[in-house]
C-alpha cells in the first residue's frame, strides 16, 4: 500500500508541516497610530527562531506603548528612532524618501504593518516617483509599485552574511529547517516508487511533461499547476 504524497500530507496539516506557534510568538510590524516626530527607544534585541534577522523591541519615549520591528544594521540597545526622520532605523513614508534610499519591512498597503523585505541582510531600493506611485526594486531584482502612503524602515536588515557559512552537517540543516516548520530533506518525486507518487518508478526519470491537467484528481495534481507559460525560455 502506498503512502500519501507530499501535497496531500501538507494539505492535511499534520505536525510535520504545521507552523510551530512558539517560533512565531513575536510578530514584527508597525503600529496603526504612529505620529510624525514621535521618539521610540530600543530596549532589547530579541532572537526569534522563526525569523532570519534579529528583532528590536521599541518602547515609546514618555509612554508605555511597545512594538517590535526588524533591527536595522548597526542598531543597538538604547538607540532612539524618530518617526518620519530620514536616518538609518527610522520609519517613514515612501513618498517622503529620496530616490536610491535603502528600505526594508515595506507595507503593501498603507497601515498593514509591513509585509515585504524582511529577511536578514536584505534591502529594497527606491528607484523613482510618479505622483502617488513609488517604484521600488526588491531584493529579488523585481520592480514593484507602491502607494506613497506606505511605510518602511530606512536602512538594511541586520543579519547579513547568515548564508555565507556552510552548514557542514545534515543534522544542523535539519533542525534549522524544523524551527521554521519546513520539511527537510525532501525526497525527489522521480526517486519514489510508482505507488507513492505520480512521477515515481524506475523508468522515465526524465519525464516529458510536469504539467498536470486541470481536471486531475487530488492525488494526481502534482508538478506544474496552471503554468503561465510553457516551453524553453529564450534568452
Amino acid at each position: 500500500m502506498g503512502k500519501r504524497i507530499i501535497q496531500q500530507a501538507r494539505g492535511k496539516g499534520s505536525s510535520t508541516y504545521r507552523v510551530r506557534k512558539k517560533a512565531f510568538m513575536i510578530r514584527p510590524g508597525y503600529l496603526t497610530k504612529m505620529k510624525a516626530g514621535e521618539e521610540w527607544e530600543v530596549i532589547n534585541l530579541v532572537h526569534s527562531p522563526g525569523h532570519s534577522a534579529p528583532i528590536a523591541k521599541f518602547k515609546k519615549v514618555g509612554g508605555n506603548e511597545v512594538f517590535f520591528n526588524f533591527a536595522a544594521k548597526g542598531l543597538c540597545v538604547g538607540q532612539k528612532i524618530v518617526i518620519d526622520r530620514h536616518e538609518v532605523g527610522d520609519i517613514a513614508l515612501l513618498g517622503d524618501l529620496k530616490n536610491s534610499t535603502e528600505i526594508f519591512n515595506v507595507e503593501c498597503r498603507p497601515k498593514d504593518g509591513g509585509k515585504l523585505v524582511r529577511s536578514g541582510g536584505s534591502a529594497g531600493i527606491i528607484l523613482a516617483k510618479k505622483g502617488n506611485d513609488i517604484v521600488v526594486q526588491l531584493p529579488s531584482k523585481k520592480i514593484r509599485h507602491f502607494n506613497s502612503g506606505c511605510r518602511a524602515t530606512i536602512g538594511k536588515v541586520a543579519g547579513h552574511g547568515r548564508v555565507d557559512k556552510p552548514f557542514l552537517k545534515a543534522g544542523k540543516k535539519y533542525y534549522m529547517m524544523k524551527s521554521k516548520s519546513k520539511l527537510w530533506p525532501r525526497t525527489s518525486a522521480v526517486a519514489m516508487n510508482a505507488i507513492d507518487h505520480p512521477f515515481g518508478s524506475g523508468r522515465g526519470k526524465r519525464i516529458k511533461s510536469k504539467i498536470v491537467k486541470r481536471n486531475s484528481p487530488p492525488g494526481r495534481k502534482v508538478g506544474l499547476l496552471r503554468p503561465k507559460r510553457t516551453g524553453r525560455k529564450k534568452k
